[in-house]
This record gives structure tokens, C-alpha cells and sequence, in this order.
């Protein structure tokens, strides 16, 4: 990766690019580069880059997301605490407190290092109660590593092994959770190599040939659906190719049986249009070119995911019955998909700094300090929060269309415990897209599932605890299971 040296005028050039903001308004970034390059005179990186290299990289990354001018200087002053002797009380003084408050929560949650299972527990609660309390300095942390991962060649093995592995299990699932489909796939490839070098290599020779003729199939697809889209008066639209993420890839490979054969978005096509509307008609005129595969029509849009994420997906076959995912969106919403809630920081008519609006809307941010707070000396339940938050999710509905987010691979039990306990412990029978299935059947992305109760039930079944999928479900069923046998105790006793 070519090393871009600090140039400031390179960084006010790429902001103005990104949004729109007038030129006295980065007198807080000028004033924060002069400062932290002067801080960081005469240091070096392990690489032998000057050390300033590593902020300002930080800031160039969140420069080209249209981060705020006081996001960007907290980025450049990252490291100042940490790397001289320059304190937060000084930084407040010169910065005033929300840039030193940035700053600073980016230093305590950089504190804790990868050192096994206990310290791995505390990094996560500091990054959650960090994401509650502001995600601000998430976004800042996410940019520090992200930029950190492209060095790690010049690290011996096992500590660029460490620093990967961390992003893997740590920053990307969260990255993803929080809807920064950008961030995730550049943490994930950035960390795949170091962190399983056996497993990038044969992605990496399994994924080239594959790429290769789906890339050209897909420039031919992509000129003929544009011509249809114009056509059909969608004139303000751009259709893009998408190589899906090599580790992205790899972890869906290892789902299919290491067959690529049998999976159809290594490439895919992304239709992004001005407004809503657009997209429906999109979806019609996509249609009509090309035949929709059954049940592969996904509405993101009428029905978001918890993470905010919004489009409309349709895998269809072409002319030739060739296999392609088509993803159709606004700007917007593809500006969403990509940064998640990073990609509401912005700006108000007045100029003056806005809230996450996203955040609001994310109940399980909201609640990540207060469950860290409580369980902070319990590494067994910091671990099952790490697992429930961190694991692949999957997003289901209730006859009435609310959405219910779950871990991969949960069940009509996880889905009842989810809704109310007294509704999981007394399931007795599950519909999925109407059609009746065993308590134990695995869920998919966007099935309807409806459970009906028996009243008459004393409690959970024990063996459910065999297949259920999240810790709340697991911890309701273990104690309702205690309660029993304690109960009977209590009878022999008497």
C-alpha cells in the first residue's frame, strides 16, 4: 500500500470534495494538524514512517466519509496523549472539551490490548460502553485501526497475528452491527491474510478465476440493464459492479461446502437511483428484462434491518440463465449502507453539530452501557452478551411486520424468548411463512414466524437448550429448569 505523507492541503481539498462546508469552518482542522504534527515531530513509526503519517491517514479516511471538521481534528490528535507529553487538560484548553472528550475515549479504549479471553471481555465492555455513551469516538477508533492493519507486515508474525485476529473478533462484528458495511469489509481484508494465511491463500487462488469471468459477464449485463433503465425514463441512475470481500467470501464458501458453484453474489449489480419510487420501478424494469429466482426477493426497504440498512435484493437469471444478484437503492441508503450511523453525523442548515439520528433508532446501543455496567465482574455473562451482539445476525418478523434481530442460526424458541419470556416458556407450536415446523428449525433472513402458546404449560422444555441459539432464551430455560427442580426439592423435604 503507497504510504500518502501528511499534506495538509491534500486533507482540506478531500473534505471540501466529500461535503459542503465553507473554508473558516477548518480552522479547527488547520489548527489541529499544525498542533499534532509539532506534537509528533521526531517520531517514527516500526515502519520508519514519521509518525504523523499514522493520524493523518486516520483523518483522511474519515475526511472521504464527510465526517465533521471536529471529528477530523480528534483524529488528528488521536494519539497526542498517548505519544508525548502533551495532557487531555491541554487539548481541552486549546480544543475546547467535546474535541478533548474524543480524544480521550479514543485513548482509554485503545488501552486494553488482545492478551486472551478475560482481556478480550474487557476490550469489548470499553468499546460498548464507548458506542453508548458516544459513537463518535467509535468511528474514530475504527479509522485508527483500520489504518494501523496496513502496516502490520512490518510486525513479526505473532503480533501482527494478534492485532488481526482482535479486528476480526472485535472491530468488524461491531463495524456490522452498526450498519458500516464499508469499514467491515476493509477491516475483515485488511486482517483476513495475517490472521489465517492458509485460509486467504485458497480463497484468494479459488476466488481468481472465478472473479475474473464474472467481472467481464457482468460489464456486458451492466451496459444492457442500464440501456433498459434509460428507456423506461430512469435517466438520474448509475449501475455498479460489487466483488463481494474475499473474507466475506471465505466465510460463506465455508456455509456452501467450499463449492463457489453454489453461490451466486461473488459479483453482483447495484442500482442506485434519486428516490424511493425509483427504486420500485428499478425493480419492475429488472423484471422485465430478466426472470426473478423464487422466493430470492428481498423488500429492505419497506422492512429496514435493526442496522438500518435499506434496499431492495433480487437474484434473477439472465438471458443466458446466468445467476446475478441485483441490489437496487437511493443515494442515500447506499451512503447508509456503507457508513451505517456514521453516515448521519452531519450537519443542519445552520451549521451547527447534529446527534446520531441513527443511534436513536438502535435500542441495543442504548442498552450496551447499562447491561456492561451491571455485569462487569461476571465474565460469564460478559461473554454471552459478546457472543449474542458480536455473531452473525439474522432479522425475522412477527405477523404484524415488527423485525426481530437474533444470532445465525435461531430457532421458534429463540424468536418466543425474544418477544416475552412467558411466551418461551410456554411455546408449544411455530409457523414459519405460515407453514407449521418443529420448535428446532433453523431461521432465515426474513421469515415471518408466528408461535402460539399453551397456556396449560408449567415451563420451557429442558432439551430445547440442545438447539436454541441465544444466551436469553438459554439463561431463561436454564432457570425456569432450576426453579423446577428446586420446587421438587422443596416437596421430598416436606
Amino acid at each position: 500500500m503507497a504510504v500518502i505523507l501528511p499534506d495538509l492541503k491534500l486533507l482540506l481539498d478531500t473534505i471540501h470534495q466529500s461535503q459542503s462546508i465553507t473554508d473558516d469552518e477548518l480552522d479547527v482542522v488547520r489548527l489541529a494538524y499544525d498542533f499534532a504534527d509539532r506534537a509528533h515531530s521526531g517520531q517514527t513509526r516500526i515502519s520508519g514512517e514519521p509518525y504523523f503519517t499514522h493520524p493523518f491517514h486516520a483523518a483522511m479516511i474519515l475526511a472521504e466519509m464527510a465526517m465533521s471538521p471536529d471529528i477530523i481534528a480528534a483524529a488528528l490528535l488521536h494519539d497526542v496523549p498517548e505519544e508525548s507529553a502533551v495532557t487531555i487538560d491541554q487539548l481541552k484548553n486549546e480544543f475546547g472539551a467535546d474535541i478533548a472528550f474524543m480524544v480521550e475515549g479514543v485513548t482509554k479504549v485503545g488501552k486494553v490490548k488482545y492478551r486472551g479471553v478475560e482481556r478480550y471481555l474487557e476490550n469489548l465492555r470499553k468499546m460498548f460502553v464507548a458506542m453508548a455513551v458516544d459513537l463518535r469516538v467509535i468511528i474514530i477508533r475504527f479509522a485508527d485501526r483500520l489504518d494501523n492493519l496496513s502496516t502490520l507486515q512490518v510486525h513479526v508474525p505473532e503480533k501482527a497475528k494478534r492485532i488481526a485476529l482482535e479486528s476480526l473478533e472485535i472491530y468488524a462484528p461491531i463495524a456490522n452491527r452498526l450498519g458500516m458495511g464499508e469499514f467491515k469489509a476493509r477491516i475483515e481484508d485488511a486482517a483476513f491474510q495475517y490472521a489465517m494465511p492458509e485460509e486467504y491463500n485458497w480463497v484468494t487462488t479459488v476466488a481468481k478465476q472465478q472473479r475474473t469471468s464474472e467481472e467481464k459477464y457482468l460489464r456486458r449485463v451492466q451496459k444492457q440493464l442500464t440501456a433498459a433503465l434509460v428507456e423506461n425514463d430512469l435517466t438520474k441512475v448509475t449501475v455498479q459492479g460489487r466483488v463481494k470481500s474475499l473474507y466475506s467470501l471465505y466465510l460463506k464458501l465455508l456455509r456452501f461446502d467450499r463449492d463457489i458453484e453454489k453461490i451466486h453474489d461473488v459479483v453482483a449489480l447495484r442500482i442506485v437511483v434519486p428516490t424511493v419510487s425509483d427504486c420500485y420501478r428499478a425493480l419492475g424494469v429488472v423484471h422485465q428484462l430478466y426472470k426473478p429466482m423464487a422466493g430470492r426477493i428481498k423488500d429492505y426497504i419497506a422492512q429496514p434491518k435493526p442496522n438500518g440498512y435499506q434496499s431492495l435484493h433480487s437474484t434473477v437469471f439472465t438471458e443466458d440463465q446466468h445467476v446475478v444478484e441485483v441490489q437496487i437503492r437511493t443515494v442515500e441508503m447506499d451512503r447508509q449502507s456503507e457508513y451505517g450511523v456514521a453516515a448521519h453525523w452531519d450537519y443542519d442548515e445552520n451549521k451547527k453539530r447534529q446527534n446520531f439520528r441513527a443511534a436513536k433508532e438502535m435500542d441495543w446501543v442504548r442498552e450496551l452501557a447499562e447491561w456492561s455496567k451491571e455485569i462487569a465482574e461476571n465474565q460469564a455473562q460478559m461473554e454471552r452478551l459478546s457472543v449474542d451482539v458480536l455473531k452473525d445476525r439474522i432479522f425475522v418478523f412477527t405477523p404484524r411486520g415488527d423485525v426481530i434481530d437474533l444470532p445465525s442460526g435461531s430457532t421458534p424458541v429463540d424468536f418466543a424468548y425474544a418477544i416475552h419470556s412467558d411466551i418461551g416458556n410456554k411455546c408449544s407450536r411455530a409457523y414459519v411463512n405460515e407453514i407449521q415446523v418443529s420448535l428446532d428449525q433453523s431461521l432465515k433472513n426474513g421469515d415471518i414466524v408466528e408461535v402460539l402458546v399453551d397456556k396449560n404449560r408449567k415451563g420451557p422444555n429442558p432439551d430445547w437448550l440442545q438447539f436454541v441459539k441465544s444466551s436469553h432464551a438459554r439463561d431463561h430455560i436454564r432457570a425456569a429448569s432450576r426453579a423446577k427442580r428446586e420446587g421438587f426439592l422443596r416437596k421430598l423435604v416436606k
